[in-house]
Formats: structure tokens, C-alpha cells, sequence
């Protein structure tokens, strides 16, 4: 979700108009969850009344930029991200207050500092406002915990059913390498490792790849290692040395892979 004020100085709040930084307004999204809907109607309604400064793409002026959501829906933790141009805003204190008292759900709330002149949603500086800045989910038997620039499926039923299918088309018989390329925090590594013999996860996020080896010591994984670098460097240099794996997994095959 972003916020941004037009040229009329109206405050709006809800997605970007497609090709563009326009943000239009939605209030229901059919495929968005809806408990996350709820928090950011609330946020919106408290910069209002807290009169907490826009983020303006073109004067580089305001504070909000963009409120991330991220739900555990087999735990029930909740991750608010608040994306700031700056530390501090007008009654911070009070604004966590307010947020907190109208959703208990929330678990975590996080101030992810991005001061910078991009269209990158998220910097890498993130400042806890409350709880340990980070949230767990379960998939399946496995637990993983998620930092806020960590990538997850938004769908986790489906999940479960995409990787489980991979790693039955994959035909793992327990001693094959696995490389699980742009991997994020572990997921589809972690569900195959039980059925293989060794697991490598390559991801660029660094904060992905220190939850994905937080994942591996979480769920008692012994055969898995995530390394932080370009996946598509590591397999030229794996054809350098020639080394191979067994099975490659990459979610979403990528274009130029």
C-alpha cells in the first residue's frame, strides 16, 4: 500500500495506477487479506488525524512513503512496516499507541528508514517500534521467521501445494544436491531438504538469507546452508569449476535464466 498527496493537496492511500506512481484509492481488495486491510485503513485514518507529512515523489518532501502488512496466518502474528523519510515523526509515541490499542493482532511494528531519491519501496534500515521487528509463519511442519524485506508467498495453502508438487516432480531419492536459487528466507530449500542430501540456497537480500540459516537452526535442518550472492553468478562459477548440482529450484524462473 503507498500514500502520496496529488496536486490537489488530497491525501489518498491504496495502489499504484499501472505504469505510473499515481496512487488510486482502495478501500476492499478481493485478493488482498483482509485483517491487513483493516490495519491500513487505520493507519491512513491516524496520519490523518496525527497530521503526519506525506511522502512527495517529485518535491522529495513529506515523511510517509508506503505501509507494509505481513500476516502469519498460521500463527497470527502480524508485522506492521511503517517506510519513513526520516526516524521521527509528530507524536510517534502516541501513534504506535493509538495503532496498538485499535489492533492487538499487531505482534511487531517496524520503522524502515528511506531517506533516498528511488523507487525501491524498502531501505535496509529497519527500527523496531515494538515487539522483536519480525514475525514466524508455519508451512506445513516447518516453522520460518520473516524480517520485513524478506520475500514470502502471500498465499500460504497454495504453498504448501506448489512445493509439495515440486519436490514430487523433482523425484528426490535422498542423494541428490539441491540448489535452491534466489532462494529468500529458505522455503522451498527447507521443504525439500527432508528428501534429499544436501541443500545450498543462493539469495542477493541479506536479510532473507540470515532468516533462511535462522530457518535452518529453527526447524532442526542439518543439510542445508544458505549463501548471500547472485544466484546466477554462483551457477557461472559452478560451470567454471566444473561442479554441478542435481536439481536446480527457482521460483519464478526468471527471465534469462
Amino acid at each position: 500500500c503507498s500514500s502520496d498527496l496529488d496536486r490537489k493537496r488530497c491525501l489518498h492511500c491504496g495502489n499504484y495506477r499501472a505504469g505510473s506512481h499515481y496512487v488510486v484509492d482502495v478501500e476492499d481488495c478481493l485478493i488482498e487479506d483482509e485483517a491487513s486491510q483493516r490495519v491500513i485503513q487505520t493507519v491512513f485514518s491516524l496520519v490523518r488525524s496525527f497530521r503526519i507529512p506525506v511522502y512527495n515523489e517529485d518535491r522529495e518532501t513529506g515523511l510517509l512513503r508506503h505501509v507494509l502488512v505481513r500476516r502469519g496466518f498460521a500463527t497470527g502474528e502480524m508485522l506492521v512496516v511503517l517506510v519513513m523519510a526520516a526516524p521521527s515523526f509528530p507524536g510517534k509515541h502516541h501513534f504506535v499507541d493509538a495503532l496498538r490499542a485499535a489492533h492487538p493482532e499487531i505482534t511487531s511494528l517496524v520503522l524502515n528508514l528511506n531517506p533516498h531519491h528511488t523507487t525501491m519501496v524498502l531501505d535496509k534500515t529497519n527500527i523496531p517500534l515494538f515487539g522483536p521487528g519480525y514475525i514466524q509463519d508455519r508451512l506445513g511442519s516447518l516453522t520460518f521467521r520473516l524480517s520485513p524485506g524478506a520475500f514470502y508467498q502471500v498465499n500460504p495453502i497454495q504453498t504448501e501445494k506448489l512445493y509439495s508438487l515440486a519436490v514430487e516432480f523433482a523425484g528426490l531419492t535422498g542423494k541428490e544436491t539441491l540448489l535452491d536459487a534466489y532462494c529468500g528466507i529458505g522455503t522451498i530449500g527447507l521443504a525439500a531438504a527432508s528428501r534429499a542430501g544436501r541443500v545450498i540456497g543462493v539469495e542477493l537480500n541479506p536479510d532473507a538469507v540470515r532468516d533462511a540459516n535462522l530457518n535452518v537452526r529453527l526447524n532442526g535442518v542439518s543439510n542445508a546452508k544458505f549463501l548471500q550472492g547472485d544466484a546466477g553468478d554462483f551457477m557461472d562459477t559452478l560451470t567454471r569449476k566444473h561442479q554441478s548440482v542435481d536439481v536446480v529450484m527457482m521460483d519464478p524462473p526468471r527471465s534469462g535464466s
